[in-house]
């Protein structure tokens, strides 16, 4: 089993940045692909991003594209989302998760490709 916990959200005011972590725990994550998903009150979980089991491909919603960053460190079984020039509707319980997803295959952008998933940390991002 995989356990994983996301830290580094807060309130912060538009225009500013923020660097979530995603900790994983129980066993590496050093083979899986690792996304980022969000989820705003009253909306769907959407995608943000995805990075590859060796950090050599990524993956962007158009949403956050040029903004927003995604990496790893499987050193230390850790992904990273820096976020940058954050926006109001950039608001949400972001959630990181793990995808068991096969060699030399695109990223996966549907929630339901998805293994393993952390309880999310909040986002919120004032005008």
């Amino acid at each position: 089993q995989v356990q994983l916990v996301e830290s580094g959200g807060g309130l912060v005011q538009a225009g500013d940045s923020l660097r979530l972590s995603c900790a994983a725990s129980g066993r590496s994550v050093s083979s899986y692909a690792m996304g980022w998903f969000r989820q705003a009150p009253g909306k769907e979980r959407e995608f943000v991003a995805a990075i590859t089991w060796n950090g050599g491909d990524t993956y962007y919603a158009d949403s956050v594209k040029g903004r927003f960053t995604i990496s790893r460190d499987n050193a230390k079984n850790t992904v990273y989302l820096q976020m940058n020039s954050l926006k109001p509707e950039d608001t949400a319980v972001y959630s990181c998760a793990a995808d068991s997803l096969p060699p030399r295959s695109r990223l996966r952008v549907a929630a339901g490709n998805y293994d393993y998933w952390g309880q999310g940390t909040q986002v919120t991002v004032t005008s």
